[in-house]
């Protein structure tokens, strides 16, 4: 007689042997769970940024919620900027306080996310040492090179004002960074206007003499923005990325040497003293951005507009802000 209890189990086991592999396969047969990508812009000087990638945080941070990262460099900010607002990137890293000003004369859907403090003296109007130009009002008919919407765009239009000339005076030769330094090492023009680290590197390496940094001419923060689009879908991803930013930007200001070690073979292999020097010109104190405190960016956006360099007055309140 066939045992009854070992004929059951077959009869048990089989139907649901069948129902496990069954739902074995249906699981194995849904795709993968799809990983998120955030394109990050950034310049050669956007030091934080930089350094975040050399160091893998965002990475590390932004991986744990299965988002990838792409990095996208650019010769200055304001071809970053326009990337940013066809979509060509998600996240812009720091840039000029003059560079968003042109942006809404183009009238971008860009979102403010932070702000370094103000830092003055991290921009320059050199000339080479044995330069006939003593003073800012020599500078009138003289050719100088400057980035297009930097910076130093507007340090040079503050500093001609200062001195009594206008715009209309000079002629200006717009080149990025490298190109700038090409050309003042070639005396192909009479003056330079540049930013860290390429204004310490250039006074490090050349006989030069400084006509007048930004103290009392213009204040020099830097922004990050993002698409207005992408603010309202990724908050979260705005948070961890600012939180980083302050981070890096305490690490530096308390580990010059530490920093300079990772960030001179990224700025083209300057020395370890060239960056800490550069480093000291720039405050690295991320803020938020605050509506009330765009004063500057008005009077940015007034001396361009006047100096005929926009197509149309700018209110620079006129803007969203992202708020931690």
């Amino acid at each position: 007689m066939p045992n009854s209890t070992h004929s059951v189990g077959k009869v048990i086991r089989r139907p649901l042997l069948a129902a496990i592999l069954a739902a074995l396969a249906c699981t194995l047969a849904l795709p993968a769970q799809a990983r998120e990508t955030v394109r990050i812009g950034y310049q050669k000087s956007s030091t934080l940024i930089t350094l975040l990638k050399a160091q893998g945080t965002l990475e590390k941070v932004l991986g744990q919620d299965d988002i990838d990262i792409t990095w996208h460099e650019f010769s200055s900010g304001l071809p970053l900027l326009e990337a940013l607002n066809i979509g060509n990137v998600d996240i812009s890293a720091d840039v000029a306080d003059t560079v968003p000003i042109f942006a809404q004369a183009a009238q971008a859907k860009l979102t403010y996310f932070a702000e370094e403090s103000p830092s003055p003296s991290a921009q320059a109007i050199v000339v080479r040492n044995d330069s006939p130009i003593q003073q800012l009002s020599d500078l009138k008919g003289k050719k100088i090179a400057v980035t297009k919407a930097a910076g130093t765009h507007y340090l040079l239009i503050a500093a001609l004002n200062k001195a009594g000339l206008a715009f209309s005076d000079i002629q200006p030769a717009y080149l990025s960074p490298a190109d700038g330094r090409a050309a003042f090492e070639n005396n192909k023009v009479d003056a330079w206007v540049t930013w860290e680290p390429f204004l310490t590197s250039v006074q490090r390496q050349l006989p030069t003499r400084t006509l007048a940094d930004g103290t009392g001419l213009a204040s020099y923060k830097r922004y990050y923005l993002t698409s207005t689009r992408y603010a309202k879908a990724h908050p979260e991803v705005l948070k961890r990325v600012y939180a980083q930013l302050q981070k890096a930007g305490a690490w530096i200001k308390s580990n010059p040497r530490d920093a300079a070690q990772v960030l001179g073979p990224l700025w083209g292999n300057l020395d370890v003293e060239t960056v800490e020097a550069a480093n000291n010109h720039r405050s690295y104190q991320v803020e938020p951005v605050k509506a009330d405190q765009l004063g500057e960016q008005q009077k940015i956006a007034d001396a361009f507009f006047a100096a005929g360099l926009l197509p149309k007055a700018v209110d620079a309140k006129d803007v969203d802000i992202w708020k931690p």
